[in-house]
């Protein structure tokens, strides 16, 4: 593939996944607020729970193949039916433990809803397998276009079924429900479009070299999933329901911009790598623009959101929820690393080195320990303080190995980065201090994103910025051709 046309692809690839994120993006966002009006801290509290373990079952389900799908240069019909037998036979053993362990996380938590909660929560496992293999073949192809319209359709679908049910009384119901049937409507209509089935048997060989890559990814990914998801399993056990619904509100905002662009990412970028995963002078020049472009638009995100946190938490969603802004604020400085993080463990996958990213996850989780303790002892907010030294540290680590692969030294990187970041940091923290002045919440937001916008607009004019410049020409050039 030239130059030219991978250039062409990605940025295509981009558009469309940025148009399904932050779609869903605006939908989750405005069904979030009706929701959490009409729910309580409690029941977002409850919910929490099996979403933690419906998160880490849900590693063993995929196993990895789907990356190996996406990596493998030559795919056959024995590694797609492999693939999907595998998935269906995993996702079917993970809704019987999950159903049959269901009684006993009820009474761990003393919360006996949980019991009919995990079981209707978990049969997602019985259909979402389904579809597994149809969405490698549109990534493979680079079509980010199909999921991204399957997406927004089944987010519209959702919203209208949550905010119905919240509205007519079913309380925690109306968030699992409508998660559940978005789903399955989402799966049919996968299977509508990519109409694959299994055309050929088990293949000892085809699962041999699927597991032979997966196997360390599911070390890894099961490494990660327990540490993102292990805070509400120890706020639920040690704090209240109110508490976790209270941090379950903060993250489920800071994850929005960052889970956003770290999906992004993750789906465009491995692909498209994996295109030219043998040229590795091509591969390195790829790899530094995504990191540059990367950066230039999650860290204004994330900090601005941050020092925005007040006002909309108090607009949104009420005083209530008040005990929340302190933790988004902090969450944000965490979580804007997310999709850096993406892109260096991207490029470990592509050439092909799992050892390398399962090695890593280890040395990341062990180092993290400490922060949880923390928070057990000490409260939540030392807890998630501490988690933001965490995902800076595993920021060098990630740029450390990846770099070490191609020629970009991790120094060169955080050159790379470093305007963009010290220019949002600066104008998030002008924004802060406005939301210290004893004004209206309704005048001070207003306010405060303005100034935000106008201070990081002068001041990547002044500093000549490259990613500002090329997303400003291409502006001028679509305002040019309506």
């Amino acid at each position: 593939m030239s130059q030219d046309s991978l250039k062409s692809q990605t940025k295509k690839g981009l558009y469309w996944k940025f148009a399904e994120q932050f779609s869903n993006y605006g939908i989750q966002f405005i069904i979030g607020i009706f929701m959490a009006r009409m729910l309580s801290p409690e029941d977002y509290g409850i919910t929490a729970i099996p979403a933690v373990f419906i998160a880490i079952a849900g590693i063993f389900a995929d196993g990895g193949f789907g990356n190996a799908l996406v990596r493998k240069p030559e795919l056959n019909e024995k590694d797609l039916s492999t693939s999907f037998y595998y998935s269906m036979a995993i996702g079917l053993c993970c809704y019987i433990i999950l159903f049959c362990v269901s009684p006993w996380m009820a009474d761990f938590y003393n919360v006996p809803i949980l019991k009919p909660l995990m079981r209707v929560t978990a049969l997602s496992f019985l259909y979402s397998p389904i579809g597994t293999v149809q969405r490698v073949l549109l990534s493979r192809k680079l079509d980010f276009q199909t999921p991204a319209k399957i997406s927004v359709v089944c987010r519209l679908l959702a919203a209208v079924i949550g905010i119905v049910m919240a509205y007519t009384g079913y309380g925690i119901w109306a968030l699992v429900i409508s998660s559940l049937v978005a789903g399955i409507i989402g799966t049919l209509i996968t299977l509508f479009v990519v109409r694959w089935y299994p055309k050929t048997g088990w293949s000892k060989e085809s699962f041999n070299y699927l597991w032979g890559f997966g196997n360390k990814m599911i070390g890894s990914q099961l490494l990660d999933s327990i540490y993102n998801n292990i805070t509400p399993i120890f706020i639920g056990k040690y704090y209240t329901p109110t508490d976790l619904g209270v941090y379950n509100r903060a993250e489920g905002y800071a994850k929005m911009p960052s889970q956003n662009v770290h999906g992004v990412i993750s789906s465009v970028t491995y692909p498209v790598l994996s295109k030219i995963q043998d040229d590795v002078d091509r591969l390195a020049y790829n790899y530094r623009r995504m990191i540059r472009v990367t950066a230039f638009i999650v860290f204004p995100l994330m900090l601005m959101l941050s020092a925005l946190s007040r006002p909309l938490i108090l607009i949104m969603i009420t005083a209530k929820w008040e005990p929340c802004i302190i933790l988004l604020q902090i969450l944000c400085f965490s979580m804007m690393w997310w999709p850096i993080h993406a892109i260096n463990l991207n490029l470990l996958l592509v050439l092909g080195r799992s050892d390398y990213f399962f090695k890593l996850e280890i040395i990341k989780k062990i180092i993290a320990v400490g922060p949880i303790m923390i928070g057990i002892y000490c409260g939540i907010e030392y807890m998630l303080w501490g988690s933001v030294v965490i995902s800076f540290i595993a920021y060098f680590l990630n740029s450390y190995y990846s770099a070490g692969l191609i020629d970009y030294p991790a120094i060169d990187q955080l050159k790379d980065i470093l305007p963009t970041f010290l220019t949002s940091l600066t104008v998030a923290f002008i924004m802060w201090c406005v939301s210290l002045l004893d004004w209206s919440v309704y005048l001070l937001l207003p306010i405060q994103l303005v100034l935000g916008i106008l201070l990081a607009f002068f001041i990547y004019e002044k500093i000549k910025l490259p990613e500002y410049l090329e997303l400003k020409q291409l502006g001028i050039s679509l305002l040019k051709r309506k």
